[in-house]
């Protein structure tokens, strides 16, 4: 064993921990043991061990004295400071990106929302439907990787798994809910192109809000 083999050994289980922390093999608020961890990542109690703190780190797990540990519970409070959280990373991120990115960059993005919309107004098929999700979570990881700034995207990532499990149990994006995210996105996509930074921030913060209001059922 190589000394970095513990490091992807953690890693493997941390992935598969929130792969299947998404899937709802585990349940928000579900106490486990580390033994049942093992069982559920087919890692080994080493790699779960040394994943542990790091799920503690990220919020997703906590410890609790003489029961085990708890998965990440979804309340109001979470879901308050998990919005807040993207209201104040991505408005940043829209700005950085409204300023450097490339006009073909800016071009490609809207292309792409603009060719799924026009599939999607023909009827929501289960292609479309991925290809729609895909492109949801792309275009907010696009934008936030290209600040450039390792920890800002370790942070929204992680709060990326946060706002899924807030959804609901299905983490996909709902078929009546592929134009209006959409046309959320090029009312950004059109602000960036303009290179209106004013524009892009606003247009961010309402699809930010817009997906809060959604995941309340609102």
């Amino acid at each position: 064993m190589t000394p970095s083999t513990p490091l992807r050994l953690r890693d493997h289980a941390y992935s598969n921990f929130t792969q299947k922390l998404l899937a709802r093999d585990i349940d928000p608020g579900q106490i486990v043991s580390q033994r049942e961890l093992v069982a559920l990542t087919g890692m080994p109690l080493g790699a779960i061990r040394e994943m542990i703190p790091r799920l503690e780190a990220d919020g997703l797990i906590k410890t609790v004295p003489k029961r085990g540990l708890q998965v990440l519970s979804i309340d109001l409070e979470l879901v308050r400071n998990a919005f807040q959280l993207r209201h104040i990373i991505e408005g940043e991120a829209v700005s950085i990106y409204c300023r450097t990115a490339s006009d073909e960059d800016i071009a490609q993005l809207l292309a792409e929302h603009q060719e799924i919309r026009a599939q999607a107004t023909q009827g929501v098929t289960t292609e479309v439907l991925q290809r729609a999700q895909q492109i949801d979570w792309a275009f907010h990881d696009r934008i936030i990787d290209a600040m450039g700034n390792a920890i800002i995207s370790d942070i929204h990532r992680v709060n990326a798994i946060k706002i899924r499990l807030i959804r609901n149990s299905d983490t996909r994006m709902l078929p009546e809910l592929v134009v209006p995210v959409l046309d959320e996105h090029l009312a950004i996509c059109a602000a960036l192109e303009a290179r209106d930074n004013s524009a892009a921030i606003a247009a961010i913060h309402t699809h930010v809000d817009s997906a809060k209001r959604r995941a309340l059922g609102m």
